[in-house]
């Protein structure tokens, strides 16, 4: 009994010690390196991290693989890392969205590869990589120029394309409220790919609007454990408010 309370003990102030606040946005992106493959969260504007991209940019790594549902609107967040040529290769769903005039000019001038992938293909190709599986098939662009090149199946009288996971280096994510250890809630269709980015990249670095003490995130409300979680800064006023 003593050496179980001493182990609980010894957990219980290791757990104590964890803190993975950051405090800034400049601070929690400035290991990200040239060359490394970034999950970015949101659909459009709802859930896109803005402050961590503009302080990627400001930080300079370049030669970028990114993977978002889409390829950046107008010119910021996402579309102003395009306008910096940081961005070597795009990973989307829909590169052609509304006012995504930053990509069109890169992608006509040569300047950035474009791996299309349909959307319901990426949640599945992230959350394998949060999985630890090795691929899965799908039935979604069987016939098409997307599965060219890709091993295909039949199983069942149905014919399967085989996909691979996408794993990222790092993951930039925007969430309504954290705590200290990582722990999230999102807000509404903000949530989007912030849960399966979190869980697919080596290191997760999440936007907050808010820090809150810890208990008093709702157990049952939390999306994201903080296991999957590196860091959080918080921003109170984002750009893009979701």
């Amino acid at each position: 009994m003593l050496i179980d309370h001493i182990f609980i003990s010894r957990k219980l102030k290791a757990l104590d010690m964890i803190n993975k606040i950051c405090g800034s946005v400049e601070e929690a992106v400035a290991d990200v390196f040239d060359g490394a493959t970034v999950l970015i969260g949101g659909f459009g504007g709802a859930g896109h991290p803005t402050e961590l991209i503009h302080a990627l940019i400001d930080q300079g790594a370049r030669d970028l693989t990114v993977v978002n549902n889409n390829a950046g609107n107008f010119e910021t967040g996402l579309a102003a890392l395009l306008k910096a040529d940081r961005v070597r290769k795009i990973i989307c769903s829909f590169p052609k969205s509304s006012n995504s005039n930053v990509f069109n000019e890169k992608y006509k001038a040569g300047k950035i590869e474009l791996e299309c992938v349909p959307q319901g293909t990426i949640a599945e190709r992230l959350h394998a990589a949060g999985a630890g599986l090795g691929g899965f098939y799908t039935r979604t662009s069987y016939g098409t120029d997307l599965a060219k090149g890709k091993e295909t199946r039949e199983i069942n009288g149905q014919h399967y394309v085989f996909e691979y996971p996408i794993h990222g280096d790092f993951a930039f994510v925007l969430a309504e409220k954290g705590d200290r250890w990582g722990n999230l809630v999102y807000r509404k269709a903000a949530r989007n790919f912030g849960p399966v980015m979190c869980q697919a990249a080596k290191t997760t670095i999440v936007q907050v609007k808010q820090i809150v003490e810890l208990g008093e995130l709702d157990p049952e409300h939390i999306i994201t454990p903080g296991i999957f979680v590196n860091r959080v800064v918080q921003v109170e006023n984002p750009h893009i408010s979701s």
